[in-house]
């Protein structure tokens, strides 16, 4: 079997490394034509969860969120890296779920901070909310599609050689 090619199909398909304020088109009074490019989006959604953090009180409480939401918002993106970089299918699909599980606990600790009253003025703040349920999403729906095709491949009948008869491989 050589050796040049990653035995699971889906898991080398790095994101493209376009600059930041090309990720998000906006056009006016239209709703904005976002290209599709996770690894951008994953970097902005960081970047949003550290500014949250800076904005949160300074206090016990305070600290305790802004530490806890600023590990889980910023895990994501190199998850989704080491993701890219998997070494089965399996391992594929357990970094996406790693993403998944950060993005949800990302998600509560947003909740918590907007029921807190805690950087209500702050955009950031609804950035986070609202992008950590579209991530959510993608994240599912690639888990989902990911298992489906793992499932698929280990139905497939395995391959034999076939020899003609009276001739050894």
């Amino acid at each position: 079997m050589k050796k040049d090619k990653h035995p699971t199909s889906n898991i080398q398909h790095p994101t493209s490394k376009e600059v930041a304020s090309e990720a998000w088109e906006f056009h006016d009074g239209a709703k904005p034509d976002r290209k599709y490019d996770l690894e951008e989006r994953l970097l902005e959604f960081a970047l949003a969860v550290i500014d949250l953090s800076e904005q949160l009180p300074n206090t016990r409480a305070g600290n305790h969120v802004a530490g806890q939401i600023l590990r889980s918002g910023t895990s994501p993106y190199p998850n989704h890296g080491e993701a890219e970089d998997a070494e089965s299918r399996d391992d594929f699909i357990h970094k996406l779920k790693v993403c998944l599980k950060e993005l949800r606990e990302t998600r509560r600790w947003a909740r918590l901070i907007q029921r807190k009253g805690w950087a209500t003025n702050d955009p950031n703040l609804a950035f986070v909310m609202s992008e950590s349920e579209e991530l959510i999403r993608i994240f599912f729906s690639s888990i989902q599609t990911a298992k489906r095709n793992a499932l698929t491949e280990r139905r497939k009948p395995p391959t034999s050689a076939h020899y003609p008869s009276g001739e050894a491989g």
